[in-house]
Parts: structure tokens; C-alpha cells; sequence
């Protein structure tokens, strides 16, 4: 009989980058400050504009807008390891990089970095633009395992050497109800 996965978590953010714009390098940081409905201050996928970020910013692929990237430190030694690309935390253009947790479970979930509360919203699969900015390959390597796109539900500060762990799931969301509309 098939034993179940054991429980995501808990991990650690092992690395944490920023990039100041869509297709600049990243750079490596101690923390970063993470902003309900925005993101990392900073970041490329810092949205600045008045009130919650919009859910979509067209159609495709790559529509999905995130406050947030992670993958597993463990997804980059597997692709050394299984089809010889050697890609440092900086290179895979995630903004964290955890180590010991696993991501897709984390998907529709609520979970903690540091004081910080984020919610997974979908897998975060690599892209034709990732192989051109770093290296032929990487679909094919990281398929299934290049992350997840999450939104900050709570800010603070997200620092390397951060826990993270899954929220239960009996917890209270952290967002307020949205009021029904009576006619």
C-alpha cells in the first residue's frame, strides 16, 4: 500500500533575492520587506499602484501576477544532479529559495516566513523567458518543480534563515470576509 507524502514543512529560506526590474539580474539580500497586496519592496513584481494589485495583467501563460517566488534549494540540486545544469539561487530568478519544504503542496494554502503570512496561489513553472536569460535546458529540468507564485496576506520582514510552515488548515484566513451584497 502507498504510503501519503509527509506534510510540507517546516523549511528555511536559505537564500533571498530582488531584481529592480523585469529581466535584470537578481541580487542577493539579508531581507527584504514584504507588503500586503504588493510584494517585496524592491522587487520586479512590486506592484506600486493604488490598492490591490489586479489578479491578471492579460491573457497567456505568463498573465498571473505574484507578490511573491519560491523554489526548493532541492529542485536546484536535482537539476545538477539529473541533467548537469549547475544554477545558483541568484540565476533561477525566484526571490526565495527554501530549503527542506515542499512547495506544491502549498498551493490554495496559507503558510508563515517569519512573521510574514503568504498564500500559494500556483505552481510557478519555468518559462522560454528563463531558459534565454540563463541557460538552454532548464524547461525540461525544472518542469513541475520551479516553484510557486504566492501573494503577501500579512508584511514584515522576510529574512534568510527564516522558517517557514504551513498554516494548519482549520486556521482562521488572515483576509477579512468580503460582505454579501444584498439587492
Amino acid at each position: 500500500m502507498a504510503q501519503d507524502p509527509p506534510p510540507p514543512g517546516p523549511g528555511r529560506v536559505i537564500s533571498l533575492h530582488l531584481a529592480p526590474s523585469t529581466g535584470e539580474p537578481t541580487f542577493r539580500v539579508a531581507q527584504a520587506r514584504a507588503v500586503a497586496g504588493h510584494g517585496l519592496a524592491g522587487d520586479r513584481n512590486y506592484w506600486a499602484g493604488e490598492g490591490p494589485r489586479p489578479r491578471r495583467r492579460g491573457d497567456g501563460r505568463a498573465s498571473g501576477v505574484c507578490d511573491v517566488t519560491l523554489i526548493e534549494a532541492e529542485a536546484l540540486d536535482a537539476l545538477a544532479d539529473e541533467h548537469g545544469i549547475t544554477l545558483t539561487p541568484a540565476e533561477c530568478r525566484r526571490n526565495l529559495v527554501c530549503r527542506d519544504i515542499r512547495l506544491n503542496p502549498l498551493v490554495d494554502q496559507e503558510f508563515q516566513v517569519g512573521a510574514v503570512i503568504l498564500r500559494g496561489l500556483r505552481l510557478s513553472q519555468p518559462c522560454a523567458r528563463l531558459e534565454q536569460l540563463v541557460r538552454p535546458g532548464l524547461i525540461r529540468g525544472l518542469l513541475h518543480r520551479g516553484g510557486l507564485r504566492a501573494e503577501v496576506v500579512r508584511g514584515g520582514t522576510i529574512r534568510v534563515g527564516d522558517r517557514i510552515l504551513p498554516r494548519p488548515h482549520n486556521a482562521r484566513p488572515l483576509l477579512p470576509a468580503v460582505p454579501a451584497r444584498f439587492p
